[in-house]
């Protein structure tokens, strides 16, 4: 049975990138999160939002494409010389014949919130000066806030963003003065936190813009930054950010995949009895 077929109410086409290779845990689509691979977990996450009509898995490797459809749901092969996810994105956009919309969901997040993707389709729907919609959480540690591998996201009154950077922004020029450093401003004034947001790796796209957008050179901050956001932002695009409804983890080291199997498993452990029994039977996963 296809899970994942396409309901003409709705107004999304979401849309996960899942390459195989991976520098820190190889295989990373089909790791096990408490019997399913991680990317079926994302699926699932992808179809529960009541705006998305269709999702479809964009991976390189036929072991993912394989497992995908083993559980029910649809998948494709794209090319394997892709810069970025975003290129396998627009490789299958070419693909879906409306000009509607196209949601990026990473296929390393098994927890994000369906009502958090709705939020953003809604955003941007909503926002017709904007070309595509993102989400940000809070940012809650001093380390989070220092981490280059976590990006920041500044905006103006209306909910554009104004600049991604893996650096601190806004910087607390000031208070750091005072206290001799960022590190010890935050410290010594915990509160600070509150002016950090954190960009999370949710994208809406309206099709049309996407297909340009994949088009264009990098550009000179993205490279910088290694940000691909920053290449719309250079070209004048707006970019709507919204919060997210509940906080997610990325799956990006064996630290997160342990996090999420004890929040999954601790989850799924609160089924009631009579859905647990009902659930399908799953087919076995291809080897690796």
């Amino acid at each position: 049975m296809n899970h994942a077929g396409v309901n003409p109410q709705k107004t999304a086409v979401a849309v996960i990138p899942a390459r195989f290779a991976s520098s820190r845990l190889p295989g990373k689509p089909l790791l096990d999160i408490a019997g399913k691979p991680m990317i079926c977990r994302v699926v699932e996450r992808a179809l529960a939002a009541s705006r998305v009509g269709q999702v479809i898995v964009a991976t390189d490797d036929e072991r993912v494409l394989e497992t995908v459809r083993a559980f029910g749901y649809e998948a494709v092969m794209t090319r394997t010389d892709h810069a970025s996810g975003t290129d396998r994105l627009a490789e299958v956009a070419l693909s879906i014949n409306d000009d509607g919309i196209v949601v990026n969901v990473q296929g390393d997040e098994p927890l994000i919130s369906p009502d958090t993707i709705d939020l953003a389709i809604e955003a941007l729907l909503a926002d017709t000066a904007c070309s595509i919609a993102t989400t940000w959480e809070p940012i809650e540690t001093i380390a989070d806030v220092l981490n280059p591998d976590l990006v920041k996201v500044v905006l103006d009154d209306r909910d554009h963003a104004l600049y991604f950077s893996r650096s601190p922004i806004p910087y607390p020029r000031e208070v750091a003065r005072r206290y001799g450093s960022i590190t010890t401003a935050l410290e010594n004034e915990p509160e600070l936190l509150n002016q950090f947001r954190k960009h999370t790796g949710l994208y809406v796209y309206r099709r049309e813009f996407l297909l340009e957008f994949a088009r264009w050179p990098q550009s000179t901050l993205e490279r910088a930054e290694s940000l691909e956001q920053l290449r719309a932002l250079e070209h004048g695009v707006q970019i709507k950010v919204v919060r997210s409804t509940a906080g997610s983890i990325g799956v990006d080291t064996l630290d997160d995949l342990e996090r999420v199997r004890r929040e999954v498993s601790s989850l799924e452990s609160n089924i009631p009895v009579s859905q647990a029994s009902a659930a399908p039977v799953q087919p076995d996963v291809p080897q690796r």
